[in-house]
């Protein structure tokens, strides 16, 4: 018989009371992630369906099979700057029209490294509170951990006070000798909302005249899908010189691997020197970079923004369609958020996440449920990620499912169901 050492007893017990609280993680069934698999996608981040896409295939193929290097990347960017990498970074400077671009492994590194290094000893970084895991590392790494404020989702009020009393409080604000970094996201990957960049730019150049007041967006969910050729929402507002970072991914909507940090060239020099996460790790190999540039081949072609516009208008019809079947649903039974973007990010709001994900599964849907701690305790969902490739079909499918679902909840709790919701409960459990 095995001893268990206190270890072993102290990390079984934390999942033990995840399993209690019906938060414990687990991998999905591989199969449902295939794209030979019978489940419709609602869940996956490729918004533009372009992972399915036989153009785009063809494309990779062909490009790979002229590739001088495929395989590997031989070590770090700063042992082994592979020409692909090289030409793949000045090709994004010029497409997103910045004046200098980076490549990380991922949107986690990218931000990790980028806000690890570039906030130095007396500045302040402000963030979203709703903004990315990976921000939230990188500032704890960085030398302005004792100086991280948030402010609540898209709030310019308490943006704006917290601001006001951050230049009270420091002194060398208002001189301009150190620095405030504000960290959003354009389109935010949990409720499918857009970061209000105007208002925020606006307030920075009104309260720190100085230019000490610094802008980075994180573009991860708008790649591909917002702006001329899909640069993203910082593009399509017209403020690239307005904003210090962006952050682009390209395993989302681009259907690729990897992530570009658009700066400038003294920030971009900086974190060839600090940012750990780029420099103490083996970059992208070759067909990797490959793959991404033939994603942006689809941008620069017009066939990403076909895409984009197909996709919004499915997130319209779901929208407007679901809104009107919802009329008769108790809120705490199912809903949607009272502000709805055009986006293809859908919360639907319910108590009962594992239970409603556990139902659309079983009838051929796949749209996972999102609990504490990836969400504040209290607005549990199901979040549902449209694609350019959904059908009208699939998305009636999808609503005449919530509404089906809906109604035995409201039935069982009259305690005049002859459907009980008690089968779905293991199922649930494991989700």
């Amino acid at each position: 018989m095995t001893v268990k050492t206190s270890l072993d007893r102290q990390l079984t017990a934390a999942l033990v009371s995840r399993d209690d609280r019906l938060i414990r993680r687990r991998l999905p069934d591989p199969s449902s992630s295939s794209s030979a698999s019978t489940i419709v996608d609602f869940v996956s981040n490729d918004y533009l369906s372009l992972a399915a896409s036989p153009v785009l295939r063809r494309r990779f193929l062909e490009k790979l099979s002229d590739a001088p290097d495929i395989l590997g990347s031989g070590g770090s960017r700063l042992l082994v700057n592979g020409p692909a990498h090289s030409a793949l970074e000045a090709r994004l400077a010029d497409f997103f029209r910045a004046p200098a671009a980076l490549l990380f492994n991922s949107g986690f590194d990218a931000n990790v490294g980028l806000f690890s290094c570039i906030p130095q000893p007396g500045d302040v970084v402000v963030f979203d509170e709703y903004i990315h895991a990976s921000v939230h590392d990188g500032i704890r790494a960085s030398r302005a951990r004792d100086a991280q404020y948030s402010f609540p989702h898209n709030s310019m009020q308490a943006f704006r006070k917290l601001l006001l009393q951050l230049c009270l409080e420091r002194p060398s604000l208002v001189r301009g000798d150190t620095s405030v970094f504000v960290a959003v996201e354009s389109l935010y990957s949990m409720d499918g909302t857009f970061a209000p960049l105007q208002e925020i730019i606006d307030i920075l150049q009104e309260l720190l005249p100085r230019g000490n007041g610094y802008l980075i967006v994180d573009e991860a969910h708008s790649t591909g899908i917002y702006g001329p050729q899909g640069r993203g929402r910082v593009a399509m507002m017209g403020l690239e010189s307005k904003v210090l970072a962006r952050l682009h991914t390209f395993g989302k909507g681009l259907a690729a691997t990897g992530a570009v940090v658009l700066t400038t060239p003294l920030i971009r020099d900086y974190m060839l020197n600090y940012a750990r996460s780029l420099i103490y790790t083996t970059s992208l190999s070759f067909s990797n970079i490959v793959a991404a540039d033939s994603s942006f081949d689809m941008l620069v072609d017009g066939t990403a923004q076909k895409l984009s516009q197909k996709l919004l208008n499915n997130s319209l019809y779901f929208t407007g369609t679901l809104s009107s079947r919802l009329i008769h649903i108790p809120a705490d039974v199912l809903s949607l958020p009272p502000h709805l973007e055009t986006s293809p990010i859908i919360p639907i709001m319910t108590p009962y996440p594992r239970k409603l994900s556990a139902y659309l599964y079983a009838r051929a849907m796949n749209a996972r449920p999102i609990t504490w701690p990836t969400v504040p305790k209290g607005k549990d969902r199901v979040r549902v990620c449209l694609h350019a490739g959904n059908t009208k079909e699939e998305l009636d499918r999808l609503i005449n499912g919530m509404i089906s679902w809906a109604e035995e909840v409201i039935a069982e709790q009259r305690g005049d169901s002859s459907l009980s919701l008690q089968s779905l409960n293991v199922t649930a459990s494991k989700l």
